[in-house]
């Protein structure tokens, strides 16, 4: 059952930030855009590029006013010898946003994008209200554009600010279009 358009499920757990364990929760994101981004497995081989493209493009998810959190099955100490391993290693190396830990999968669960022992390569954007507003999710070993989800990102803040729709390849700084058959007309016409 798809969760768009629904309350996000409640996350809460450990995960490792800047070299620590913190504690980190849904309600922490309350009042703001959150990008929640689930990958299979640390030290594996996909996770690690799409990883890693999150946080070069982090400053631009910050400046849309939005935070990143990743999260995987693997536990909190995997996680910070993951992010203490240099990328030239295969490791992820320091990152901007914090990597929470999920090993009893309840996150994974509550989320629908268990697979197995893992989970799915899914990001889910929510919004300010904690409403589920976008997903992407892939099996397998088929990695994210994550400018992609940055746009996705902007496309939904704009329709929040400015109403309307957002069509297909619009692009930040376009305007939108009306949410009629004329603002269909005028896009496509």
């Amino acid at each position: 059952m798809s969760i768009i358009g629904r309350p996000a499920p409640h996350f809460s757990g450990e995960a490792a930030k800047h070299g620590e364990i913190v504690k980190l929760s849904l309600e922490d994101f309350k009042g703001q855009w959150l990008v929640l981004f689930f990958y299979p497995l640390d030290f594996t081989f996909v996770c690690p590029t799409e990883i890693v493209g999150f946080n070069e493009v982090y400053e631009k998810f910050k400046a849309a006013g939005a935070e990143v959190v990743g999260c995987s099955v693997d536990s909190v100490h995997t996680h910070l010898a993951y992010t203490r391993t240099p990328r030239n290693q295969a490791g992820v190396g320091e990152l901007d946003f914090p990597l929470l830990s999920d090993l009893s999968k309840d996150i994974c669960r509550a989320y629908d994008v268990l697979t197995g022992d893992v989970a799915h390569r899914a990001v889910f954007i929510i919004d300010p209200g904690q409403t589920v507003v976008a997903s992407i999710i892939n099996s397998g070993g088929v990695g994210r554009n994550v400018e992609e989800v940055l746009r996705t990102l902007k496309a939904y803040q704009h329709v929040a600010t400015h109403g309307g729709t957002c069509p297909a390849n619009w692009k930040d700084g376009e305007k939108g279009m009306e949410m009629s058959l004329k603002g269909v007309a005028g896009h496509i016409g």
